[in-house]
């Protein structure tokens, strides 16, 4: 076992586990939950650090796969926050692809990669939970014009 840190690793880290815990909260719903997914993912990449050719995908895939179980659901907790209600309204898998699409901007292509979907399944996911996340804040159909305000 290592008793010092690599450098290059800690600024890593510190580059990137604010954008990605702000993520894994949307995620999860909940900081605590997300705080302890990305801490498992930064302690397996330490692992193999040195052996890791693309470790942002090594730690997304560690981070969000697990999101996807259907036993995630989030519970409708009383909120102010519109968009937080709305997210719980999704299943797993559409609230965990809507943020990877429209929060971290990753393309369908991208996400399927990622969450081990195909990437007509990540669209259609993407398709449905865009709906439904309009309908639960209130916006109407986006694919209907005369439904909106």
């Amino acid at each position: 076992m290592r008793d010092t840190i690599d450098p290059d690793f800690a600024s890593y880290v510190d580059a990137r586990q604010g954008r990605w815990l702000r993520t894994a909260t949307l995620v999860y719903g909940d900081r605590t939950r997300a705080e302890v997914q990305l801490l498992h993912a930064f302690s397996r990449l330490a692992l193999v650090w040195e052996r890791q050719d693309d470790p942002d995908v090594f730690v997304q895939r560690l981070l969000y796969q697990p999101a996807l179980s259907r036993r995630r659901r989030l519970k409708a907790v009383p909120t102010d926050d519109t968009t937080l209600t709305a997210l719980a309204a999704l299943s797993a898998v559409q609230r965990t692809v809507f943020v990877l699409l429209y929060y971290e901007e990753l393309t369908e292509f991208e996400i399927a990669d990622l969450l081990s979907l195909s990437q007509p399944a990540v669209h259609g996911h993407g398709q449905t939970a865009l709906s439904r996340f309009r309908s639960e804040l209130g916006l109407g159909d986006w694919r209907n014009p005369a439904a909106q305000r």
